[in-house]
């Protein structure tokens, strides 16, 4: 590969988390320098999505709103001062940033693989891209032998355009031999053709697998970040880390972090087999939990549960999943970190694809995780396991996000059948809800580029104004089960039932994802936060905690899925504060914070680092403002069909249940009133509902009831930076 620029330097040693510099790198000059992280931003964005932003904010005009495809808007890779870890589990985190093309916002993404921890372990707690390459270009971060280099691919690198195969192809080539142990050293950081023709593009972030004897990816999947990738003509990133030691990270306080890390990984070993089984079966466990409790989304979020799930007729039954992964993939340590005990990275080995560039080959196919089970299973109507592999597969070599596929082929399936769209439209493809082989077909085109695929990987907000102005669609049926909110596709969750997760979608700075406030069993099966009260504290606290991850380079699902059994002696609430006890889970948050104050050295309890959190949330609401959004208006107008059911067939699955909500809380007698009628009735009344949420929520977070942080509150969060009270001013 040509070389059109390089950089020696001479790395830094860790200290208390921190390497104390970040690396810049601009496409369009070929410049790459290292800037100094000062004792400012550690102490007020601490890492993570923290350092990403404030070096964005810095970075991009602020005299007009940039847009994702513009030379100035940035990709921002962190992982933060407990990243890379191997004492404590779940510490192999990478966030990255960017504008998203879908929602013209910033977009994070918290995914797992090496790289994060790797480009700490070579010098440096964040990596900043920004500009454009005239011709593809590969990134490399050699940290053995301390040279950064951007190289010009050439015709004759012939490297492939699939994400898996390319991901193979880089990790033998970067590393120093093709022994296991240097293999392990490199990541790769990669998309595929679906990011260079649709706005749904996603990064695979690699880690070579010895057991599997494969570079394994995890997924930077949502808001099209690979989109803006593959906009900058980065063919792939890579970095080859130094030696990575337990004590690499330097922490303050090394036999604190020993024993908070051994209680830890000692519950999880002795809890998860009869919890979740995520070290056997990962995140599969939970399609048959949303079934059961009518949270699973089906046919486009119709309904929570299919009628027959239990008909030994229809192969995805309960179980089905667990069973699949406990079979093919076994349990034990094999996670996307090093030392990360939930090992919850589990994959398909073998699988025969049955279509498109690699049809009869046998493959390895990296998940599923629930997301996909659900957007490309359930929710097409499709429940045949080996589809929904079939799906994961080629989402992930063509470099899209399953969540916004599953998602929005549901959509176009709902169209299709609702009339709005037909063969003629499609390109005689019959999109039919259950019609697994037309959805996959889709996903080909939408990678390529071709045909109707090329109309659908806009994304749902942009179909919408298309089948409205195309093909004469009505606006409102379609705003109403279009799940899309702020642009971003929704999370596969049915938020019917439950006005918190509806908030939890709304409310979030980046788009319903639901990695900010996942508040659906809270609310729904334990009704642990019945008032608005609580459900405003709730959805304050847990988006900032829940954010409090990402900023420090973890994974959720150690503190989220395995619970320390004492907590369930715990009454929901304390009984003097009224505060919510039990959701919490308050034995692991003490430990995180004893976690951060051994690392870092900074004393820090429960309250500190939800404190540390709630500054990054706000002053990512903030660059929102800066951006023309993330305000109430733009909180608003979710689709109706995540508050409540849209058409006749919705509220005639659930008769009684709606009958029983307008007597019991509408306070309407349902009898001799006609479906329509009642449909009215209770649309007006949780639309209403939602608005009341917003005004707690607001008033909960010391927001204006426009949606905007107060002057007070960035005072108090010691962020009154005079740009930011510019911003803010007018919405007070």
């Amino acid at each position: 590969m040509k070389v059109l620029a390089e950089l020696e330097y001479d790395p830094k040693k860790i200290v208390r988390g921190y390497t104390n510099r970040t690396l810049y790198v601009n496409l369009t000059t070929n410049e790459i320098k290292i800037k100094p992280v000062s004792k400012e931003m550690k102490e007020k964005f601490i890492g993570g999505k923290g350092f990403d932003l404030w070096l964005m904010w810095n970075a991009l005009p602020q005299d007009n709103v940039v847009k994702w495809n513009d030379l100035e808007n940035e990709i921002c890779i962190s992982s933060g001062p407990l990243g890379g870890s191997t004492y404590y589990p779940g510490a192999g985190k990478s966030i990255v940033t960017t504008i998203s093309p879908l929602t013209e916002i910033i977009i994070d993404s918290n995914v797992g693989g090496y790289f994060g921890p790797f480009i700490k372990f070579s010098g440096f707690d964040a990596l900043e891209i920004q500009g454009k390459a005239e011709n593809e270009v590969i990134i490399f971060i050699n940290g053995q032998e301390k040279i950064i280099r951007i190289e010009e691919i050439e015709d004759s690198d012939n490297l492939p355009n699939y994400s898996h195969s390319l991901t193979q192809k880089l990790t033998k080539k970067y590393a120093r031999s093709l022994d296991d142990k240097d293999l392990q050293e490199v990541s790769v950081v990669s998309t595929g053709l679906g990011a260079q023709h649709s706005n749904w593009g996603m990064l695979n972030f690699s880690w070579y697998s010895r057991r599997r004897e494969w570079a394994s990816c995890k997924q930077a999947g949502r808001g099209g970040c690979g989109t803006v990738f593959a906009d900058k003509k980065i063919r792939a990133l890579v970095c080859r880390s130094p030696k990575v030691s337990a004590k690499k990270n330097n922490p303050a306080d090394l036999d604190m972090l020993k024993e908070i890390g051994r209680k830890h990984h000692k519950e999880i070993v002795k809890l998860d087999p009869t919890h979740n089984q995520m070290r056997e079966v990962g995140t599969g466990y939970l399609p048959d939990i949303m079934n059961a409790t009518d949270l699973l989304p089906t046919r486009n979020f119709r309904y929570g549960h299919h009628p027959q799930i239990d008909d030994k007729n229809i192969p995805f039954k309960r179980q089905v999943w667990a069973d699949i992964f406990a079979e093919d993939t076994g349990s034990g340590a094999d996670g996307c970190w090093m030392g990360c005990t939930v090992s919850c990275s589990h994959y398909k080995p073998g699988y025969k694809v049955k279509t498109g560039p690699f049809k009869n080959q046998n493959v390895i196919v990296d998940g599923p995780e629930y997301e996909t089970i659900a957007g490309c299973g359930s929710n097409w109507g499709v429940w045949d396991p080996e589809w929904v592999l079939e799906a994961n597969f080629y989402c992930d070599t063509y470099g899209l996000d399953t969540i916004s596929v599953g998602t929005g082929i549901a959509f176009v399936m709902e169209c299709y059948e609702e009339g709005i769209l037909n063969k003629e439209i499609t390109g005689g493809l019959e999109l039919n809800f259950g019609n697994a082989e037309a959805g996959i077909e889709l996903i080909h085109q939408i990678a390529k580029g071709e045909g109707f695929g090329a109309i659908v990987g806009q994304g749902i907000r942009e179909m919408k104004k298309t089948f409205t102005e195309k093909y004469g669609a009505d606006p409102h049926f379609l705003q109403d089960i279009g799940m899309e909110h702020k642009g971003l596709e929704f999370s596969e969750y049915v938020t019917k039932e439950s006005l918190t997760q509806q908030g939890g979608y709304g409310l979030t700075n980046k788009g319903p994802q639901h990695d900010e406030a996942w508040l659906i069993f809270e609310d729904v099966v334990r009704h642990s936060i019945p008032s608005f009260e609580d459900k405003a504290a709730a959805l304050t606290w847990f988006p900032y905690f829940r954010t409090w991850f990402s900023l420090q380079g973890l994974c959720k699902l150690p503190w989220n899925d395995v619970v320390a059994e004492k907590n369930y002696n715990l009454p929901i609430k304390d009984p003097e504060t009224g505060e919510l006890i039990q959701a919490k889970i308050p034995y692991h948050v003490k430990w995180y914070a004893k976690y951060y104050s051994a690392v870092t050295g900074r004393k820090s309890d429960p309250d500190d680092i939800v404190r540390d959190s709630e500054r990054v949330y706000t002053f990512q609401r903030i660059f929102n403002i800066r951006q023309g959004k993330g305000l109430r208006k733009h909180d608003s107008n979710l689709p109706y069909r995540a508050m409540g059911p849209v058409t006749k067939v919705e509220y005639e699955s659930r008769r009684d249940r709606y009958d029983g909500q307008l007597r019991t809380d509408v306070g309407v007698d349902p009898t001799g009133k006609s479906t329509e009628e009642k449909l009215d009735i209770l649309r007006k009344y949780r639309e209403k509902q939602y608005e009341l949420l917003q005004d707690a929520v607001y008033k909960e977070r010391r927001w204006s009831q426009s949606g905007c942080p107060t002057i007070e509150l960035v005072k108090d969060l010691g962020i009154d930076y005079e740009d930011i009270i510019e911003y803010i001013q007018p919405y007070q």
